[in-house]
C-alpha cells in the first residue's frame, strides 16, 4: 500500500472510530485484511509470543511500539509473518527524489521514519513517536515541528534532556540527533504506538543507534555540505494525537 493511500486509509478508520481513548497503531490496522489481530493475555510477553528474534522485531515494528505488554492490549500480526521482511513491511516508497544528500523522513501520522541514501533509494525504516497534542507539565501544545531541517549535532548512549522532566531535566535520550534547537531524534524504551513525547521523535534504541553511528552525518568544520537532512511531515490527522 502506497504511503498516501495508507495515510488516507488510517484517517478513514479513525474518523469512523467512536473510541475515546488513544488508539495504538495495532488497533488501527485490525480492519486491514493483511493482518490478524490478537489480544494480549495475562503473563504474555514479546518473547513468549514470538520466540524467533526476527519475527518479534517485525511485529514490534508493525505495531510501532516496544513497551511492555499488558493484558488486554491488541496487537496486529502480519498473516504471512514467516515470509515477511523489514523492507516488505515498510510503509514508505522505495525511492524518493534524489538531492545528493542523505535524508530521514518522519511521518508521525503513520508513526514511522525512513532513511534514504544520496541517490534517493530506501535504506531502512522504523517506528516513531512524536509530540502529543497537549503537555500538562508545560501547559501547552507540544507537537513536533514539521518542515525541512538537518542534523546539527549528535550524542552517544548517555545523552540526556536538559529540560525534561520539568524542571531539572535528566530524561534519557540515547543516541540523540538534534535537528532543531532542543528537538532531537533519539532512542527510547517508551515508543507506545501513538504520539506521546514533548516534541522529540522517539525511536527504538537500536534504530537510533544505527542511525547515529552508521547513517547520520553532521556538518564538518571544513565542509558544511556534509549533513543529513530531516524532513518532518505535517500530521495529517489530529485523531492520531493523544
Amino acid at each position: 500500500m502506497k504511503l498516501k493511500a495508507l495515510a488516507a486509509f488510517l484517517t478513514c478508520l479513525l474518523a469512523r472510530s467512536a473510541v475515546a481513548e488513544t488508539l495504538r497503531f495495532g488497533q488501527i490496522l485490525c480492519p486491514d485484511k493483511r493482518y490478524d489481530c490478537i489480544e494480549v493475555q495475562k503473563g504474555d510477553t514479546w518473547e513468549s509470543l514470538w520466540e524467533d528474534d526476527y519475527e518479534r522485531v517485525l511485529v514490534k515494528k508493525v505495531n510501532r511500539m516496544n513497551v511492555r505488554l499488558r493484558e488486554g492490549m491488541t496487537l496486529a500480526v502480519p498473516k504471512r509473518l514467516s515470509k515477511a521482511t523489514v523492507e516488505s513491511l515498510s510503509p514508505f516508497p522505495k525511492k524518493i527524489e534524489a538531492n545528493g544528500g542523505k535524508k530521514i523522513v518522519v511521518d508521525l501520522s503513520i508513526l514511522a521514519w525512513a532513511a534514504y541514501g544520496p541517490d534517493g533509494r530506501f535504506v531502512n525504516w522504523g517506528p516513531a513517536s512524536g509530540g502529543k497534542k497537549w503537555c500538562p507539565d508545560v501547559h501547552g501544545r507540544c507537537r513536533t515541528p514539521d518542515g525541512e531541517f538537518s542534523v546539527g549535532s549528535k550524542g552517544g548512549p548517555k545523552c540526556r534532556s536538559h529540560k525534561f522532566p520539568v524542571p531539572k531535566g535528566g530524561a534519557p535520550m540515547p543516541y540523540c540527533m538534534f535537528f532543531r534547537g532542543g528537538y532531537a531524534l533519539h532512542g527510547s524504551h517508551e515508543v507506545p504506538g501513538y504520539n506521546a513525547s514533548h516534541g522529540c521523535v522517539r525511536m527504538f534504541p537500536e534504530d537510533a543507534e544505527w542511525l547515529n553511528w552508521f547513517f547520520v552525518e553532521i556538518p564538518a568544520k571544513d565542509n558544511d555540505d556534509s549533513v543529513t537532512q530531516v524532513l518532518i511531515l505535517p500530521y495529517s490527522d489530529p485523531a492520531l494525537l493523544e
